[in-house]
């Protein structure tokens, strides 16, 4: 039986003309077909892979006084930790604790005239007492980001664009995001939304995770497990994606079950962003991936914009609505 999310080996893209040719059409079929693939040859080690897991484990084993003197809702950025059930997916509660962090900029002053968006620009908060963990998510933003590019980069080629097409817009400036998380097990929840069933909002998710299952992905009407292959990050394509390709490309809903009793699961996404103010492009596609492209999907609950800083806005605001009343009660004011 086929493996229904394949394992790509990225380092097939800067090999010779028919590993590479190999390699772009499967990148294209699993990305049209099922939106999901786990990654490999990303050059990532696995000594990297255990020491973030060791990091955010012992993140997540700190006194509550600590997580909490770092709590998201300090936060205009969006940036710091969220106790378990704190951020919400289609109105309802996850069961997951997690700590967010982005690009570490300074915050753009404020006299009134700038859209809301850059209210997004800012600092990370960290843990005082757990110094490491700066460094090491610092060096894997830079790490991921660099294996993101390289795979934006070849979705452009599939694609038959230039391999740099969407750089202006992912380039100095862009809004990546991650975070560290942690699903507590079943008898610690209210139920078993780890996550709800949601697309992502940017170019491209990089996930790592480790040994416990939970990741589903809804495929021809069902949920099926996405299932942990050691040393390999598992990829979604973002609506950004979508967009651009006029829906050639599918951003597809997943969700996280929660773990069984006495078990937990952690998980590291990376969220490749474009630049808060970029505007998504219509890629101009030959002619036969056209006749194949039907146009994004349309959600009348969650539409999407082609300006990226209200995109991320909104969603940033729906999911925390505790940072929401806390920072923009202007703009709910407004609504």
């Amino acid at each position: 039986m086929a493996r229904l999310f394949p394992i790509l080996d990225l380092s097939l893209f800067e090999s010779g003309p028919a590993d590479r040719t190999a390699f772009l059409r499967d990148l294209r079929y699993a990305a049209r077909d099922v939106g999901f693939f786990y990654l490999d040859g990303h050059g990532i080690t696995l000594d990297e892979i255990d020491r973030l897991f060791e990091l955010s484990r012992r993140f997540f084993d700190l006194p509550e006084q600590d997580k909490l003197g770092i709590e998201m809702v300090n936060s205009s950025q969006f940036r710091g930790y969220t106790r378990v059930a704190g951020e919400r997916t289609r109105g309802q509660a996850d069961w997951r604790e997690q700590l967010d962090f982005g690009i570490e900029r300074e915050p753009v002053k404020q006299n009134g005239g700038q859209p809301a968006w850059t209210r997004l620009h800012g600092p990370n908060q960290w843990p005082q007492a757990l110094p490491e963990l700066r460094p090491a998510i610092l060096e894997w933003q830079s790490k991921v980001a660099e294996v993101a590019i390289r795979l934006l980069k070849a979705f452009a080629v599939s694609l038959e664009q230039p391999q740099d097409v969407f750089e202006p817009i992912y380039g100095e400036g862009a809004n990546h995001r991650m975070k560290i998380v942690r699903y507590p097990g079943r008898e610690q929840t209210g139920d078993d939304q780890g996550v709800g069933a949601h697309k992502d909002g940017g170019f491209l998710t990089l996930l790592l995770q480790d040994n416990v299952g939970g990741l589903q992905v809804e495929y021809d009407g069902k949920w099926v497990e996405v299932e942990p292959v050691p040393g390999t990050l598992v990829v979604n394509i973002g609506e950004l994606l979508e967009l651009a390709s006029n829906g050639y490309l599918r951003a597809t809903l997943h969700r996280v079950v929660t773990p069984p009793r006495g078990a937990e699961r952690y998980s590291v996404p990376f969220f490749f962003g474009a630049r808060l103010d970029a505007t998504i492009p219509l890629l101009d596609l030959p002619e036969d991936l056209a006749a194949e492209a039907k146009g994004p999907a349309s959600d009348p609950e969650n539409p999407l914009f082609r300006d990226v800083g209200v995109n991320v806005l909104k969603s940033r605001l729906r999911s925390h609505p505790d940072v929401a009343r806390r920072h923009y009660s202007d703009l709910l004011k407004a609504s």
